[in-house]
């Protein structure tokens, strides 16, 4: 048999013969594991089914011609994000958003005025005074929908902007407990470079294996068994940092199945959909929007699903739309139905003219891409202890999950998957 890292992009002397860890995707959470286990003098291997590392975490600057970040875009609640030192140790540029952004709000056909700002915002702040009123009432888990203000004017725009647009799923399908468990504040950081550049910054050095993704893991006390199209390769333990779509998906075959508990908390943590269709903006007739301008548009009734939009950051001509939840599932795998939707959205805020002066966008394929099948992972109802059911270890840490719907505090994040990896990685034996 050819030996699995024969034809490996690393020098094969990277690759131990006898590792200790296997370590299933490259992701952040993958990276962080392998970090660790590095540190520990631990030797592993790092199998990644795809042609690059990252995982959710990529930026891409062929297609706009500037740094695009296809899935992570910030450094959230950056003063306790273990990114935020990393990258400052590496000489990274992080700039707080917070701070510069330009907040509009387009509302009634127009854009709102100062106090129709302020009177939003206030709905925020209701909205949040309400979701955490009902998660600690005492009550059993329910969607968080059902905590949510309905009545007044702002409610479905923030409702809308909460659940779909930065959870990627509908409030209705999230657990109450949950969402306020994992609710993030600032301050929110970025980097002209791309969070995804950062990340895979962070691999280098690493002994992982590209385009080895793993179809069987045969795991147990005596050890674990990766098999895939590139052959078979044996370690004591082994920490699978793949999705929770993937994992729902059955696209790795354990042997023997999982146990029932930790089956039940992959299917309690769905990934959502969050889609970024990326503009060039350099024509003169593009909208006017100064660098780190973010534009909603507020949502008039709880069927009505507007995208957001990121202009111009670090005053590169981009203009990006972000499609959540629902609307972003109904348009997965047409990349055109996707443009087109972002253009009458553009056309609906800054003009028909402003809309046809942008050029061919860039639209993320988060969905279709097999080794991902969505963005990131929301409770369902009910499911409020699965991720840590899930990352909890099995066979006596022969076997450890990890990724971002791992963290119990950080999910959905580079963080949570960062931390996670490395909770992980403390666990193997």
């Amino acid at each position: 048999m050819v030996h699995p890292f024969d034809q490996s992009r690393h020098d094969a002397a990277m690759f131990p013969t006898d590792p200790d860890v296997l370590v299933i995707g490259a992701g952040c959470a993958g990276i962080a594991a392998a970090r660790e286990l590095a540190a520990r003098g631990r030797r592993c291997i790092v199998l990644e089914g795809g042609p690059r590392v990252g995982g959710r975490a990529f930026t891409d600057a062929t297609g706009l011609g500037l740094p695009f970040d296809h899935g992570a875009s910030w450094l959230h609640e950056a003063n306790d994000n273990p990114l935020t030192p990393i990258a400052r140790t590496l000489g990274v540029e992080l700039t707080d958003h917070d701070a510069i952004r330009d907040r509009r709000l387009f509302a009634f056909g127009r854009f709102a005025t100062a106090a129709e700002r302020r009177s939003f915002a206030d709905a925020e702040d209701a909205f949040w005074t309400a979701i955490d009123a009902a998660a600690h009432d005492g009550a059993p888990d329910r969607p968080a929908a059902e905590a949510a203000p309905r009545k007044g004017v702002w409610d479905a725009a923030v409702a809308h902007w909460e659940g779909a647009q930065i959870c990627a799923a509908e409030l209705s399908l999230m657990s109450l407990h949950d969402f306020a468990a994992t609710a993030l504040e600032g301050p929110n950081l970025v980097t002209p470079g791309g969070i995804g550049g950062l990340v895979a910054r962070l691999a280098t050095g690493l002994p992982v294996r590209l385009g080895a993704r793993v179809d069987r893991l045969r795991w147990g006390a005596r050890g674990v068994t990766a098999e895939g199209t590139f052959g078979a390769v044996t370690a004591r333990s082994a920490i699978v940092t793949v999705s929770t779509g993937v994992l729902a998906a059955d696209a790795i075959a354990f042997d023997p199945p999982l146990p029932v508990p930790t089956r039940e908390a992959i299917h309690a943590l769905p990934l959502g959909l969050l889609t970024k269709i990326g503009f060039r903006a350099d024509h003169p007739a593009a909208p006017d929007l100064p660098a780190f301008a973010v534009v909603r548009r507020a949502a008039s009734a709880e069927e009505d699903r507007p995208m957001s939009w990121v202009s111009r950051l670090f005053g590169q001509p981009s203009l990006i739309a972000f499609c959540g939840g629902a609307r972003a599932w109904e348009i997965a795998g047409d990349a055109a139905a996707a443009a087109e939707a972002a253009r009458q959205e553009a056309a609906m805020v800054y003009g028909s003219r402003a809309a046809a002066a942008l050029a061919r966008p860039v639209v993320t394929r988060w969905a279709e891409d097999p080794l991902f099948r969505g963005a990131y992972s929301h409770a369902r109802p009910g499911g409020q202890g699965a991720r840590r059911e899930l990352a909890r270890p099995l066979a006596d840490g022969r076997l450890c999950f990890a990724g971002e719907a791992c963290h119990p505090r950080f999910a959905a994040t580079v963080a949570g998957a960062w931390l996670s990896g490395v909770e992980a990685a403390r666990s193997v034996p």
